[in-house]
């Protein structure tokens, strides 16, 4: 039937339903864009396996009642949870290896590493990292982020304190191998490029650190900043294509890029004060979340500009890829304090781009 013999009563309904089914399919096409699910108290960072097809996250807990933490284990495409590795020791950083099929997780407040089989979720072994007890005169160094190079089958994991080191672990042997000093003040990120065997950290008095990972030991320290401005990088992002670095400050509202190769900043771009950084090669984008302002950046690599801002309130804090460079995982943390504990768990968010 033409329109022109509806009558005005019937085409008000006709145009109201197709309207109401338009709006139906607009809105089943935002829930598929953006996926949102509480987990647990306490999370941290995930790691990702397209061939085990889960997505890991890390939590601690309650700092209160909880003495150790959980491994939730996700559908990458629901975000259920499929499995529940308890550990009593609190997990933090996360990470990956594809080849061996195994999982690292920081215990930060423990001074120790935790490999975890992807397959089964049972503990393989712990590793040692920072033997001293905190007391009034010893601040002992705490585990934080970690990376793998699945070619040498090395772990390595930034000690973060006034003078911080990077561990080096065996991850067949699950042993320590050497320890890197010298990577400065508080550097927490971490970012490797294993083709090159060069690993790369940044440290909270504007540096750039360079580590050769054929030899373990810190190749550079460059300055990127000295603007008399209070600075705190936190995670490093690498372009390899284009030997850019991006930069996450929690103290200033930039992202600085900067050519890792010549320790040179080449561009900051405006943004809230930065945390997690991921770079998507397949998009040539980057993600950066900004934990204060409830928000996650999306930055065209190529402008170095940002193109899209996404509201994921309250706290937004870590970040995942999957292999495709398709789906963007974001953990989201409840406003919570030492003194007030979050009520509610932390949730995941799952981003198709």
């Amino acid at each position: 039937m033409s329109l022109r013999h509806l009558s005005m009563p019937r085409f008000r309904r006709s145009l109201l339903l197709s309207s109401l089914l338009l709006a139906g399919t607009f809105s089943a096409h935002a829930a598929d864009e953006m996926l949102r699910k509480a987990v647990g108290k306490g999370a941290y960072e995930m790691a990702i396996s397209q061939q085990e097809n889960a997505l890991w996250v890390a939590t601690s807990q309650s700092r209160m009642t909880d003495k150790g933490g959980v491994v939730y284990r996700l559908d990458p495409q629901t975000l259920d949870i499929t499995q529940t590795i308890h550990s009593d020791l609190k997990p933090f950083g996360a990470t990956l290896n594809a080849q061996t099929q195994t999982l690292w997780f920081g215990n930060t407040t423990n001074g120790m590493i935790t490999a975890v089989d992807a397959k089964t979720g049972e503990v393989k072994g712990r590793v040692l990292l920072e033997p001293r007890k905190r007391s009034e005169t010893v601040k002992p160094l705490q585990p934080r982020e970690l990376a793998v190079d699945e070619k040498t089958n090395a772990v390595y994991v930034t000690g973060v304190g006034q003078e911080s080191v990077v561990w080096v672990v065996d991850g067949a042997t699950l042993a320590l191998k050497t320890t890197i000093s010298g990577t400065g003040n508080r550097s927490t990120a971490l970012a490797l490029d294993s083709d090159a065997q060069r690993l790369y950290t940044v440290s909270a008095d504007g540096e750039l650190v360079t580590i050769d990972t054929a030899k373990n030991t810190v190749l550079t320290r460059q300055k990127l900043v000295d603007d008399g401005k209070e600075h705190a990088f936190l995670n490093i992002a690498l372009d390899k294509a284009t030997h850019r670095a991006y930069i996450t400050d929690f103290k200033q509202p930039e992202v600085l890029v900067a050519d890792y190769r010549e320790g040179k900043v080449v561009g900051k771009i405006a943004a809230p004060e930065g945390l997690a950084i991921l770079f998507n090669p397949t998009r040539s984008e980057v993600y950066v979340t900004h934990r204060m302002a409830g928000k996650v950046s999306v930055i065209d690599a190529k402008t170095n500009k940002v193109v899209k801002t996404l509201d994921t309130p309250p706290r937004p804090n870590s970040l995942a890829l999957s292999a495709d460079g398709k789906v963007l995982y974001v953990s989201v943390k409840q406003e919570s304090t030492r003194e007030k504990e979050a009520m509610q768990p932390d949730e995941v968010i799952r981003i198709a781009l």
